[in-house]
């Protein structure tokens, strides 16, 4: 069950949940978030899911240092995001870094802050489709908790500085 939002209520200030991912155009989401965020007077929160599906418990010692691999990557990739959307609005973005699957991770970031007000994608413009999050999105967007912004990857910054 998502909390009711309260992102425009006295005390509150809405945020824009981008997902950062290994993809080439996590930068558009990155980019889009936060002109967003000016221009509603919010923030944004970068969030990074670990994958651990494929972690076989019998290797736990491996296992340990697979994630915590994992977790310096999560890291440099959000250092990597939050270093661009400073650059874009001079914000500093909260950062979350989660394990499991990632729409499970997603709608969890969004059911424990009612201050999330939208969650922004990059679309891959390449023939082998959207990617993996944007599909698997396609199947809930009817029953989302909250407005999601897909940006097309092909956009530049003057063109998303136009729309946002």
């Amino acid at each position: 069950m998502t909390s009711k939002r309260r992102c425009f209520e006295p005390g509150h200030k809405p945020k824009c949940l981008v997902v950062v991912d290994d993809s080439a155009e996590w930068d558009r989401a990155v980019y889009y978030a936060s002109r967003w965020a000016i221009r509603a007077g919010g923030g944004v929160v970068m969030l990074r899911v670990i994958e651990t599906d494929d972690q076989n418990q019998e290797w736990l010692g491996v296992a340990d240092i697979m994630r915590a691999e994992a977790h310096e990557d999560a890291n440099a990739a959000l250092d990597r995001a939050a270093g661009r959307a400073n650059g874009i609005a001079a914000i500093t973005p909260e950062r979350v870094i989660r394990e499991g699957h990632p729409m499970q991770q997603i709608l969890d970031v969004i059911d424990r802050d009612p201050d999330i007000a939208v969650l922004v994608l990059a679309a891959n413009p390449g023939a082998e489709g959207p990617g993996p999050l944007i599909a698997q999105l396609a199947h809930a967007v009817g029953t989302f908790p909250i407005p999601l912004t897909i940006i097309s990857g092909n956009l530049s910054d003057p063109d998303v500085d136009a729309l946002s």
